[in-house]
């Protein structure tokens, strides 16, 4: 993303859910799938008009989730649809008896750009616990051995939760033996089937950003996370202490100093969409801002007032409100909606304690240099 891109003009990110359809049982799913498609999912045509609405906001990322997208007979067709617009699809598919690998070449040969499959632990009985479906660790496997030997670049989803806390150095080790370009993390967030329980605490949250921070200088593939924003505070506290000798804080403003750290939150750079055609900030926080059935993605996405106030650092509170940090974290909506009922309200997993003034930071930092 360069130093143009309006983030209030289009998001970075749009991703629809084609069904909530789904052969398993994750414990921790958002969306509370069931096997059975919803009488009132999107048609196929009702799914290319939304491929064109979402090719005129023409997002660099575009992304097709569930459910599991391949329980929809058309997915194929509307992949390539998809790509006949330019929209360079990536999808998520579920690791059922679905996700073939005839199904892994075929969705290249209609013109998919990335798949990604979730792994939430480095053996059978952790991830297929998750799942709630054995045989889903094997299948898993077996997608990323597909997608290497048809060349078809393929990322790995790990939720983080108190089930596999201890288990992330095995997956790393794990994963190594595989090409990918991404491992994206995942902070659980209470909603849907999620349960509160498996929530980490902000301490723990810290413990796995020390091992992810770890793991992106070492891992041959990049590593982000979604709905841990924070992380991004915990990227530049290591870069500052990196850089101390050479007196550069960090000041409210002086993001750009930290280039690959993008201020995206949900509603802000995001945007998702149902499978009935509701517009949610993220797929993690049930707030409807608007219905591709009567208003453009563009025109919701630009003008709809629960996601312009969502873009704006000011309507924060607690310490959120008053972090140094809140431009290019603000914590997450979703986690402090699920937890507290507050949409504004702080973010519930971090430790961080803001300094008084961005002023007394910059001296901390000069001090100690």
């Amino acid at each position: 993303m360069n130093s143009q891109f309006d983030l209030n003009k289009r998001p970075l990110v749009v991703i629809w859910e084609a069904t909530q359809a789904c052969d398993l049982a994750c414990y921790h799913c958002r969306a509370s799938a069931q096997p059975k498609r919803h009488p009132q999912e999107l048609t196929t045509e009702e799914s290319e008009a939304l491929l064109r609405d979402v090719a005129e906001l023409n997002p660099p990322i575009f992304i097709i989730t569930g459910g599991d997208p391949l329980k929809r007979y058309d997915i194929y067709h509307l992949v390539r649809y998809a790509d006949a617009l330019g929209l360079h699809p990536a999808m998520t598919p579920s690791a059922t008896p679905l996700l073939t690998k005839t199904a892994i070449g075929e969705l290249k040969k209609a013109g998919l750009s990335r798949l990604a499959v979730s792994l939430d632990g480095s053996h059978a009985d952790l991830h297929d616990g998750f799942r709630g479906v054995r045989g889903s660790f094997e299948r898993t496997l077996n997608a990323l051995r597909w997608s290497n030997e048809e060349h078809l670049p393929i990322q790995v989803n790990t939720t983080i939760s108190k089930r596999n806390l201890k288990d992330l150095d095995n997956m790393a080790e794990l994963l190594k033996h595989f090409r990918l370009v991404l491992w994206s993390i995942f902070f659980l967030v209470p909603t849907g089937r999620g349960q509160i329980d498996d929530l980490p605490s902000g301490e723990e949250f810290e413990e796995v950003f020390k091992k992810l921070h770890r793991f992106s200088e070492d891992m041959p593939f990049r590593i982000k996370t979604t709905e841990a924003q924070h992380y991004r505070r915990f990227v530049i506290q290591q870069r500052l202490q990196a850089r101390k000798e050479k007196a550069q804080p960090f000041t409210p403003g002086s993001e750009k100093l930290f280039p690959g750290l993008l201020p995206i939150n949900d509603g802000k750079g995001f945007i998702f969409v149902s499978h009935k055609g509701e517009v949610f900030p993220s797929g993690f926080l049930p707030l409807c801002a608007g219905n591709i059935h009567f208003q453009t993605l563009t025109d919701i996405y630009q003008n709809a007032p629960l996601l312009k106030a969502l873009r704006d650092p000011d309507n924060l509170h607690g310490k959120c409100r008053d972090c140094e940090y809140k431009n290019i974290c603000g914590g997450s909506r979703a986690r402090a909606y699920a937890t507290t009922g507050d949409l504004f309200g702080q973010e519930p997993c971090c430790t961080y304690q803001p300094q008084q003034n961005a002023q007394e930071t910059a001296e901390e930092v000069v001090k100690v240099s």
